[in-house]
């Protein structure tokens, strides 16, 4: 079996919450995770679209794409 070492996030929210079990805090907790990576992605979406690098063109093939297949 493979050993798995815990990054220093992991340990730190495993100590924060080794004392809350509710299933409500778990849900609590998912849905502040979420919307924190969700407004990082945006704002990187809005760095990648003010550059230019990201397009409406872009999109129309992204959208076309087969996203399982890439590697």
């Amino acid at each position: 079996m493979k050993t798995t070492a815990f990054n220093p996030i992991q340990i730190h929210l495993l100590r924060m919450f080794e004392h809350e079990s509710s299933s409500k805090s778990l849900e609590e907790l998912k849905d502040v995770l979420y919307q924190y990576y969700a407004g990082r992605m945006d704002a990187k979406l809005d760095m990648l679209w003010d550059n230019g690098v990201l397009d409406q063109k872009r999109l129309d093939e992204i959208d076309k794409m087969d996203l399982h297949q890439l590697k």
